[in-house]
């Protein structure tokens, strides 16, 4: 390694402004989607929108799968920049229609707004890395991309509930477009300057074919969300039947052969929409089991998410420090073994209503696996693709992360939904499978060249 690749930094004069409006642009989405948690019952009793809770997390999360292939097609075929313009406009736009609503369905139509904007920005700034940072540096980024999400679960909570006490609700809103607008700001005034690449031609009939899947897995997503309303002898076969067209219509916006495992990006690609599926599913529970078994209050069931974040942000920090030494399997099997053990804990106090102790110190393992997972999956995507499929690729990755966890969410409450509280062994259940089931992608992650050590 020679000197200048050892001063080479992502907080160096030529990237250091990048970094931080990227970052902060995270950050705010991430206070933004955990501000949502916290102010939608206030906001639906301000609206009279009850009957419509639900659609405000699925279809955000539906639109921003439309929004990742847009993304990624553009910044393919474009290169990132305008993508990337376009996305956070989108997302501020979506914040201020939100935000100024005066009844559910317009709160509704900015947050779908949100999730386009939302989905097109990961991607996009996914893309920009790729372009702008030097491989050996992919790692500390997204650790810090990592890091720059995990903190608001640390005070976003708290933060919204202030705001909507305090002033109003609308404030989680609109302050967060004045914030994320000012860090936007910094980005722009940095990329005018620097040559993002202008990408390569595509193929428009496949281009379109793409965003029709894109939509029709948006479709798909949400029907799944609304199947935890019906009556459980519909939800059941419209969450599963609708959870297996998803599986068809989704293959083309993923890497050749993802659902079979094969060795390298596809393993890359379904590992992270398996484990997040098990994560994020267990983590909304984590929770409800702490309120209806150990009789938390809802402030003081999320300081006991508080650990699990702060090993997330620790474990991002050492895979971008010693990641390259460690190894892609081992790095799999010791997140997933976190996980796992993580899950078992949980399920044990579910069933056996041992202390909540349990569950606090056991989930603060699953933040540290996937703390060690996510960035690592992230820095193999990009080290699998090469300038004409970096979007692609990069959108497919959260795509799987999106699809997987409205899935698993949707069956977790489902099965809340249809056995009520003693559901709970059954939701870790679930997830433990998952868990086990991302072992087989895990193994197969490959050696692309992640930095030149390698």
């Amino acid at each position: 390694m020679t000197g200048t690749e050892i001063a080479v930094s992502i907080w160096d004069r030529e990237r250091i402004w990048v970094t931080l409006g990227a970052a902060a642009l995270i950050f705010f989405a991430a206070i933004e989607a955990l501000a949502v948690t916290t102010v939608m019952p206030v906001v639906s009793d301000a609206l009279d929108g009850d009957a419509l809770y639900a659609v405000a997390f699925a279809g955000t999360l539906a639109t921003s799968v439309i929004g990742m292939v847009a993304a990624g097609a553009w910044s393919d075929a474009r290169g990132p920049r305008v993508a990337l313009y376009v996305a956070v406009s989108l997302f501020i736009t979506g914040l201020l229609i939100s935000g100024l609503a005066t009844t559910m369905h317009q709160f509704l139509i900015g947050r779908l707004v949100q999730g386009l904007g939302t989905g097109g920005q990961t991607v996009a700034l996914y893309v920009v890395v790729a372009r702008l940072y030097p491989p050996q540096l992919h790692g500390r980024v997204f650790a810090a991309f990592a890091a720059a999400w995990v903190v608001p679960s640390m005070i976003g909570p708290f933060l919204a509930g202030a705001v909507a006490e305090y002033l109003d609700w609308r404030w989680a809103f609109l302050g967060v477009a004045v914030l994320t607008a000012l860090a936007f700001l910094t980005i722009v005034v940095r990329l005018r300057r620097v040559d993002l690449g202008h990408g390569e031609p595509q193929d428009r009939r496949a281009l379109r074919r793409r965003l029709l899947l894109a939509v029709v897995v948006a479709v798909l997503a949400v029907l799944v969300g609304f199947s935890a309303d019906m009556r459980p002898q519909i939800g059941w076969p419209v969450a599963l039947g609708a959870a297996a067209l998803i599986g068809f219509a989704v293959l083309p916006l993923l890497p050749r052969r993802t659902l079979r495992a094969a060795p390298g990006l596809p393993s890359v690609v379904l590992m992270r929409g398996v484990a997040a599926g098990s994560f994020f599913a267990a983590e909304a529970y984590v929770p409800y089991l702490l309120m209806a078994r150990f009789d938390f209050t809802p402030t003081w069931a999320g300081v006991a998410l508080m650990l699990a974040a702060f090993a997330w942000a620790g474990a991002s920090d050492l895979q971008g420090r010693f990641g390259d030494r460690l190894g892609n399997r081992r790095i799999a099997l010791i997140g997933l073994g976190l996980i796992l053990l993580a899950l078992v804990c949980v399920l044990i106090a579910a069933l056996l209503g041992i202390s909540p102790v349990l569950v606090i110190v056991g989930w603060g393992f699953a933040g540290g696996g996937m703390g060690l997972l996510y960035p690592r999956l992230t820095v193999l995507t990009l080290a699998y693709s090469d300038e004409a499929n970096q979007g692609f690729n990069s959108s497919a990755l959260s795509i799987a992360e999106n699809t997987g966890s409205a899935v698993a969410i949707a069956i977790a409450g489902l099965a809340v939904a249809s056995l009520g509280g003693s559901a709970f062994g059954a939701v870790y259940a679930f997830c433990i499978v998952l868990v086990l089931a991302a072992a087989i992608p895990g193994l197969r992650l490959g050696h692309a060249a992640e930095s030149p050590a390698r």
